[in-house]
C-alpha cells in the first residue's frame, strides 16, 4: 500500500534502545541498519530481531516530491533467460524515465523466496526511491517495513496472491491456459495432460484452471490423473512425464505450464522413443528463447515478460510521484505462438512406450518453418 507523503510515521524506539535490546553498541546497530557488511552474522541476527520486535523505523533519505533518481530491482535469480527479459524491460523503461536501477537477486535464486531484512535496510541506506520485486514472496513484516519507510513498490509476476492493496503486474494466465488447451482440442486431441509448477503458485493455478475450463467448454472429460505438478523443475517434469506415459491410457498431448519444464518433457519422451509431435504434442508457456532452440521448436503461450516489467516500472514512477493506480492488479494479454511441436493425434491406440538405453538428444521429425502466431 502506498501512503500519502504527508502522512506522519509514529515515533518509534531510538537506535540506542535497539542497541540495548540486542546487547550491542549503537555504532554496531547503526551498521546493521545501514546495510554494512562488516558485522558478524550472529550480531546481525540479534540486531535485526530487535529492529523487528521493537518496530524501529528508519526515516527515508529521499524526497519523493523531487524527481526520483534510483530504484531497486530484486530478481528471483540472475542466471535465467526469464530474468533477462524482465531486466531488459525494466532497463528500457528506466532509461525513458531518467532513472538508474540497482539489480540484485533473491536468496539462493529461489522462486518465491523472501528477501532478507538486511537487503531491505540497504534500500534506505542508498536512498532508493522505489523497488520492484520479481517473483518474490514478502512476509507481512516486510510489507509493513516498506510501508513504514514510505517506499513505493510493485510486484512483477508475484509467486502468490499478494495482500489487498499491493500493486502487481502479471500475465493473463487463465486465458493462456485456455488458449493452449483450445489449440490442442482444435487439432483433435482429447487425452490432454497438464504439468504445472507449484500447487500454491498463483500463475500455475490460473493456467490449470484455464485448461480445465477449455476442456469443460468442449465437453471433454477432465481426468484427475492427467494433472501433475513438477514445482517448476525440469528434472521433476521429466519424471512426471514418465508417470503419464505409464498410465493405462496415456495422453496424446501435454500442456506444460513453463518452457523450462517442457525441456524435461522432451527429454522423457526421447528416452521412451516417443516422437514429438507425431505421437505426443507438447505446448509450453512463456516463450523463452529456449522454445525456439529445441527441436522440434516448441509451440508455446507467450507471456510478455519485458512488457510486464516495463509496465511495473512505469507504475512505480507514478507512485513515487504520489499517484495511486486505479487498480492494484494489471494483467497483460498472452498469445499462443504455434511452432512444430503440435500436430493432430496419432491413430487410435496406446502410445508406444519404447524404453531405450542411456540418454540421447531430443530430436524431431519435422523441419522448423518459423513461428506462426495464431490469430
Amino acid at each position: 500500500m502506498v501512503r500519502a507523503e504527508s502522512a506522519s510515521v509514529a515515533a518509534g524506539p531510538t537506535l540506542a534502545v535497539v542497541a540495548r535490546e540486542a546487547g550491542v553498541s549503537v555504532p554496531t546497530a547503526s551498521k546493521v541498519v545501514n546495510g554494512r557488511e562488516d558485522v558478524a552474522p550472529e550480531t546481525r541476527r540479534r540486531v535485526t530481531e530487535a529492529l523487528d520486535r521493537l518496530g524501529y523505523v528508519r526515516r527515508p533519505r529521499f524526497d519523493t516530491s523531487k524527481a526520483p533518481a534510483l530504484v531497486d530491482l530484486v530478481l528471483h535469480s540472475l542466471d535465467s533467460s526469464w530474468s533477462g527479459a524482465v531486466l531488459h524491460g525494466v532497463e528500457a523503461a528506466a532509461y525513458e524515465a531518467g532513472l538508474e536501477v540497482v539489480v540484485s537477486a533473491g536468496p539462493n535464486g529461489a522462486r518465491g523466496a523472501r528477501p532478507e531484512r538486511g537487503r531491505l535496510d540497504k534500500l534506505t541506506a542508498r536512498g532508493s526511491s522505489g523497488v520492484l520485486f520479481h517473483l518474490a514472496e514478502l512476509s507481512a513484516a516486510q510489507y509493513a517495513w516498506l510501508d513504514h519507510h514510505r517506499i513505493p513498490y510493485v510486484l512483477i509476476d508475484p509467486a502468490h496472491e499478494p495482500p489487498a492493496g499491493v500493486v502487481s503486474v502479471g500475465a493473463a494466465n487463465w486465458q493462456g491456459g485456455v488458449s493452449a488447451t483450445e489449440h490442442l482440442l482444435g487439432l483433435g486431441h482429447e487425452r490432454i495432460a497438464v504439468i504445472a509448477g507449484h500447487r500454491r503458485a498463483r500463475a500455475d493455478g490460473a493456467r490449470v484452471a484455464g485448461y480445465r475450463s477449455a476442456l469443460a467448454a468442449a465437453g471433454v472429460r477432465h481426468r484427475a490423473e492427467y494433472v501433475r505438478h513438477a514445482g517448476g523443475d525440469e528434472t521433476t517434469a521429466r519424471l512426471r512425464t514418465h508417470e503419464l506415459l505409464d498410465l493405462p491410457e496415456p495422453p496424446t498431448a501435454v500442456f506444460v505450464c513453463a518452457d523450462r519444464m517442457a525441456l524435461g518433457v522432451y527429454a522423457a519422451l526421447a528416452e521412451r522413443g516417443v516422437r514429438v509431435p507425431d505421437e505426443v504434442s507438447v505446448v509450453g508457456f512463456d516463450d523463452l528463447p529456449e522454445a525456439r532452440w529445441v527441436a522440434p521448436a516448441l509451440t508455446t503461450v507467450r507471456q510478455p515478460l519485458a512488457e510486464m516489467a516495463a509496465t511495473a516500472l512505469r507504475l512505480l514512477v507514478r507512485m513515487m510521484h504520489g499517484e495511486r493506480p486505479e487498480g492494484t492488479r494489471t494483467e497483460l494479454s498472452t498469445r499462443l505462438v504455434q511452432r512444430a511441436s503440435t500436430a493432430p493425434p496419432p491413430a487410435p491406440g496406446p502410445v508406444p512406450a519404447r524404453p531405450v538405453t542411456g540418454e540421447r538428444p531430443v530430436t524431431g521429425e519435422r523441419p522448423v518453418t518459423g513461428e506462426r502466431p495464431t490469430a
